[in-house]
């Protein structure tokens, strides 16, 4: 098991991304301290995973809230002892259209969100990845990127996101040099289509629209891709779960794209 004994803080868990990262790492040997706005999510999302409670916490926890991040923080702590990796999986990615069209009051809320929301719950986890990195692998931040921070879907736009994204892997660079010297690596996961709620959610909708079968539009997605399938929200849990791991103990400042080989770099 790859995260056994770890205990792993996992932000923005709910049906999809979140949700399968968690249930990774208590498949993996490890707890799972379990954050995100809604606590409906996350009792239902504790329960699945985990119903004798015995390897999960969580708590209601909105990332743009320092106090908060601080309190998830510290009930990993206060439940099981440390913190051995953060996963960041929260974000808004509500906000869609380009630079003509722009909101930027809007833009400054994905920002928010996205980039400074994930530095605030990095910082409130440094204290005890700092103590609990005697072990060989160290400690690990995960982040998950988008694919589109570097290739631009035509499907839809999501400038601002993609922006919040692009700022998130220029920040890892920098948290990788200065966390480095105390054994925490800083890692990015980069997901193109990934077949979960949203995407499902959008095949749906754009089947519905165009009156055409959900297949067809699966197949438009799937067809400039080297692997015959999309990625799902579980292949990109174990990436996340890699990163977490001691399997990457040497690793730090990368960004890994999960996307069945749309895009090649």
């Amino acid at each position: 098991m790859l995260l056994q004994g770890k205990t792993v803080v996992v932000s923005g868990v709910g049906a999809g991304l979140g949700h399968q990262v968690a249930a990774a790492v208590v498949r993996e040997g490890g707890n799972a301290v379990l954050g995100a706005r809604t606590e409906a999510n996350l009792v239902k999302s504790a329960a699945e995973i985990d119903p004798d409670g015995t390897h999960t916490a969580h708590r209601a926890t909105d990332i743009c809230d320092e106090a908060q991040c601080a309190a998830l923080a510290a009930l990993a702590v206060e439940r099981f002892g440390g913190i051995d990796a953060v996963v960041h999986v929260a974000a808004l990615d509500s906000c869609f259209g380009g630079i003509q069209d722009a909101d930027f009051d809007t833009w400054q809320q994905v920002l928010d969100v996205n980039l400074l929301g994930t530095l605030r719950m990095t910082r409130a986890c440094l204290p005890a990845l700092k103590a609990g990195t005697a072990g060989p692998g160290g400690g690990s931040v995960v982040i998950i990127g988008t694919q589109s921070a570097v290739a631009a879907p035509s499907e839809v736009q999501q400038a601002a996101y993609a922006a919040s994204k692009g700022a998130l892997t220029s920040a890892m660079y920098s948290m990788a040099r200065e966390l480095g010297p105390h054994r925490i690596r800083v890692n990015t996961v980069l997901p193109g289509w990934m077949w979960g709620p949203p995407v499902q959610a959008f095949v749906t909708f754009t089947a519905h629209a165009e009156g055409i079968p959900e297949a067809e539009v699966r197949g438009r997605l799937t067809r400039r891709m080297a692997l015959p399938d999309l990625a799902t929200d579980g292949d990109v849990a174990d990436a996340a779960v890699f990163f977490a791991s001691d399997r990457a103990r040497a690793i730090t400042g990368q960004s890994l794209l999960v996307n069945a080989g749309e895009l090649m770099r």
